[in-house]
């Protein structure tokens, strides 16, 4: 796991905030800090409008309450058998890991029990048998977190599984450490016989740099597809300019920009969300600017429907 911060008032100290911004932080929270060094570098000091402060350290408007905003927006919990979810036909989603390398203030699985254990036997018993599936979800917290043995020994069972077409990484290591993407890791998936991909989660231009594409685009020689998923956060991506930018950032990098999600309703994120009306002015305007396919599909995720519902 990459250097971080756990500690508020250490990351308080870092980013020299002035005594009336460190009114408005949050200095006790139920969802701990974790921010890796390498994105707190990129915050500007003593700025909390920075996009990158605003998605990790908590503020006090995470203490406000709103009925709307439940611990389990998505209502997982009636999809979940052991560490699957199958929400949708076709595919499922495995939850490989609780552990994380940041803490998104606006994660929508922030509430849910933590657990160590790795062991996915249970869960390849269930995927062999539900011959409906052909593509698996590896989600988390971050896949990413997990060793290269631990991988390599669910990987393989999963390119055993016949009717297993596809394997999906949903992951934001990257961002904190690029150099996750080592020659083990490629030699692990380019030994596979199923189809891989990566979808990311990049919100901000900000959060790419040099080192982000380069781990990047070793994937992008290994046949691999690559897409990334946004969440329309207010103040830190809810603008034409900072979308436009992302969205060509990443095309430029070898990236399809794949969903932008609405924010999902779980508690102390109220302050993140942004009026569906904007979010239909804003993909209006890129398909007004940009070429179709750097324009990502505007979706929200509602409990209980067969698929993402576009709006």
């Amino acid at each position: 796991m990459p250097k971080s911060f756990t500690n508020i008032n250490k990351l308080i100290k870092f980013l020299k905030i002035d005594k009336k911004n460190q009114k408005k932080i949050l200095l006790r929270s139920d969802f701990p800090l974790l921010l890796p060094y390498s994105l707190a570098k990129k915050i500007k000091k003593n700025d909390l409008s920075d996009p990158i402060f605003k998605q990790f350290v908590p503020l006090i408007d995470e203490t406000i309450k709103n009925p709307e905003y439940i611990k389990d927006p998505l209502c997982e919990k009636q999809f979940k058998r052991s560490k699957l979810l199958k929400k949708y036909n076709s595919r499922a989603l495995l939850i490989t890991t609780n552990a994380c390398t940041m803490h998104c203030r606006y994660c929508f699985r922030k509430h849910f029990e933590r657990s160590s254990n790795q062991n996915f036997d249970k869960e390849i018993d269930l995927i062999k048998k539900d011959k409906t599936l052909t593509e698996i979800i590896l989600s988390g917290g971050d896949p990413l977190t997990l060793s290269n043995p631990s991988l390599e020994s669910l990987l393989k069972k999963l390119d055993e599984i016949p009717h297993i077409k596809i394997i999906r990484f949903h992951t934001r290591y990257i961002l904190s450490d690029p150099k996750r993407i080592d020659q083990i890791f490629l030699k692990i998936l380019k030994n596979m016989k199923k189809q891989i991909i990566f979808v990311f989660h990049i919100n901000h231009p900000k959060e790419i740099d040099s080192s982000v594409i380069k781990a990047i685009q070793k994937l992008k020689k290994q046949n691999i597809l690559l897409f990334n998923q946004s969440v329309l956060l207010k103040g830190i991506n809810d603008d034409f300019e900072t979308l436009k930018n992302l969205n060509l950032k990443l095309i430029e990098t070898g990236v399809v920009p794949y969903y932008l999600h609405q924010l999902d309703k779980v508690e102390g994120s109220k302050h993140f969300e942004v009026p569906i009306k904007k979010g239909k002015e804003l993909i209006k305007l890129l398909h007004e600017n940009l070429s179709g396919y750097m324009v990502p599909k505007y979706v929200r995720e509602i409990p209980n429907k067969k698929s993402k519902s576009l709006i």
